[in-house]
């Protein structure tokens, strides 16, 4: 089911979290959301599910709204609060209960703590759990009702290596389906290993809504760590041909390939330590959309807008 979010507005006073917010999530992929803190993540995933009501626009999956869904749990799966489990409730019990409102078979409780990894912590209490056993948990209440859709805050959050490779796995598998997968994650290098689309969010508003692939394209650029750069610079400038010094000792250049660089170096006799080809990270392209769109600093607590 694809997800439709149309002109999302939401003010909290004469403040608006998110301000015209438009994009679309299909199914067969997983889209990755990101943005600063305080940039509306949080405002536009609980307005998608209902806990947040739009000052307006709108919010649909599959072309309605989360509360006209008949059987919620059985069409959209969520996790927006991996400490939502009641402390003193045993894992399989906290499942237990989320089952009984659609009617799902205890056998398919024993399905999904399988496969989120809790079999040996099933009968423990949530309150002893520690953070990556809660997301586990969270996920698994997520995939209770077998869902066409994911939605999904930060699932990666606390996973040890071995969770976070589960994880990626899980959701790869779930997109490959046919199914949709929406999730947002501060960890850029682990989202680039499982997103195909992209939807960044700055400051309420959408700032780019592209496929990975094109997100993260840009002119080839060649790295060269010398001991002359500024002879090296002045040797390789011509039309079209961009350098840019980042760190003492090191070049970079766009517009030139790295055999031209290397043939005129051998040529003036310049010392080449290390030269190779760079690539643009998700992260690069990340900061530099976001570069203008960060209202909190390292140390601030998220707020509603998140």
């Amino acid at each position: 089911m694809t997800i439709s979010v149309n002109d999302l507005s939401k003010r909290y006073g004469s403040a608006y979290a998110v301000k015209g917010v438009s994009f679309d999530v299909k199914p067969g992929k997983v889209t990755g959301f990101l943005g600063p803190n305080g940039a509306g993540k949080s405002t536009t995933l609980r307005s998608i599910v209902g806990l947040d009501y739009p000052t307006s626009g709108s919010a649909l999956i599959g072309g309605r709204r989360y509360a006209e869904l008949r059987a919620p749990l059985r069409e959209v799966g969520t996790l927006l609060d991996a400490k939502a489990a009641h402390r003193s409730r045993r894992a399989y019990d906290h499942l237990r209960w989320i089952a009984a409102t659609h009617g799902i078979s205890r056998s398919r409780i024993d399905e999904v703590i399988e496969i989120a990894g809790l079999t040996s912590v099933a009968k423990k209490r949530v309150g002893g759990f520690s953070l990556g056993m809660g997301q586990r948990l969270g996920i698994a209440a997520a995939l209770l009702g077998d869902p066409e859709t994911l939605i999904l805050d930060e699932p990666v959050n606390g996973l040890d290596p071995d969770g976070v490779t589960w994880i990626r796995e899980l959701l790869r598998s779930f997109a490959a389906e046919g199914r949709t997968v929406f999730l947002s994650s501060h960890l850029l290098g682990e989202l680039s290993l499982i997103a195909d689309h992209i939807v960044v969010i700055g400051k309420g508003q959408i700032i780019a809504d592209k496929p990975l692939a094109e997100l993260v394209a840009t002119k080839p650029v060649v790295r060269v760590r010398t001991p002359d750069v500024s002879r090296l610079v002045a040797l390789v400038q011509g039309p079209g041909v961009t350098s840019t010094t980042s760190e003492h000792g090191v070049v970079e250049f766009e517009g030139v390939a790295v055999e031209q660089i290397a043939e005129r170096a051998a040529q003036e006799g310049i010392v080449i330590y290390e030269m190779g080809q760079a690539t643009r990270t998700l992260e690069d392209a990340y900061n530099e959309l976001t570069r203008d769109a960060v209202e909190f600093g390292a140390s601030a607590d998220e707020g509603s807008g998140k």
